[in-house]
């Protein structure tokens, strides 16, 4: 953080960060989601409050974010899957096309610039409000899940739109299995199952690709904070484990509705930027 920044202002951001944790790791925990709907807009205004270069900024809110879903993600699916709730055979056949995906989308991030960041996240955005607005869990497709191909194919749009958009996937994994009559929870636990293969070679990639960028602040690894994800990471574990209980035991459609809520109001705020 630049070093004229009051101090006031520091412990402000701090606490803004930490309590984002809380919320990421909780609706990690509860929706089977990575959190980078919560996290990405949060570290985006906390950088501009640091006077982070615009032209990097939303890269290293995504690269960021990527960095917390890591750790949040996999104690998400671990606490999941230690109650029997995580149906292994769907991760590994979509795992291996999320993975390629990811890489793709890490590769488009490197040459596209946070305009274009911000018109995939506000489309995403706005889609995944939708669907949970419309209780599109009643929704049906078919009583069986489709082949080893259409879960491939889902990996691969699963891993480029959370690459681009610094988010975990789940929602996608929740929606495909739920359309095809899998019940909510165990859609929800296999689908945090999926923020660690994106996050990990998402964060070597967003590493990579901002490596040497001298208009990054101190204390980045490429487009990655160290410092940003020091201050959420740990508040998003602790929270983590409180989703995973919430999960197995209280009803999920108004945290559905305000999830998609936030959703519709970051988009929106994306988006007047975006004409702003």
């Amino acid at each position: 953080m630049p070093a004229e920044l009051p101090f006031a202002e520091i412990l402000l951001m701090a606490g803004a960060l930490a309590v984002a944790g809380l919320v990421v790791g909780y609706l990690a925990g509860l929706l089977g989601i990575g959190g980078g709907g919560i996290s990405v807009p949060i570290l985006y205004e906390v950088f501009g409050l640091a006077g982070v270069d615009d032209a990097v900024r939303m890269h290293l809110a995504v690269g960021t974010s990527l960095a917390v879903i890591l750790p949040t993600s996999l104690r998400s699916f671990t606490l999941h899957r230690r109650r029997g709730a995580v149906d292994m055979e769907v991760l590994r056949t979509v795992g291996p096309g999320v993975l390629l995906g990811t890489m793709a989308g890490i590769l488009i991030a490197k040459e596209v610039d946070g305009t274009v960041l911000k018109i995939v996240f506000v489309a995403v955005a706005f889609l995944m409000a939708l669907k949970l607005l419309s209780g599109a869990d009643r929704w049906q497709l078919g009583a069986v899940l489709p082949g080893s191909i259409a879960r491939l194919g889902l990996g691969v749009v699963t891993g480029v739109a959370s690459a681009l958009n610094g988010i975990g996937g789940g929602a996608f994994i929740t929606s495909f299995m739920t359309l095809y009559g899998r019940p909510m929870l165990p859609a929800l636990a296999t689908a945090s199952g999926i923020g660690p293969i994106i996050a990990l070679p998402g964060v070597i990639g967003y590493a990579w690709a901002g490596f040497g960028n001298p208009a990054l602040p101190f204390g980045s690894l490429g487009y990655v904070s160290l410092i940003g994800a020091t201050f959420v990471i740990p508040s998003s574990l602790m929270a983590a484990s409180w989703g995973v209980r919430s999960a197995h035991y209280f009803s999920r459609r108004v945290l559905e509705l305000a999830f998609a809520t936030f959703m519709i109001l970051v988009g929106t705020r994306f988006l007047l930027s975006l004409v702003g």
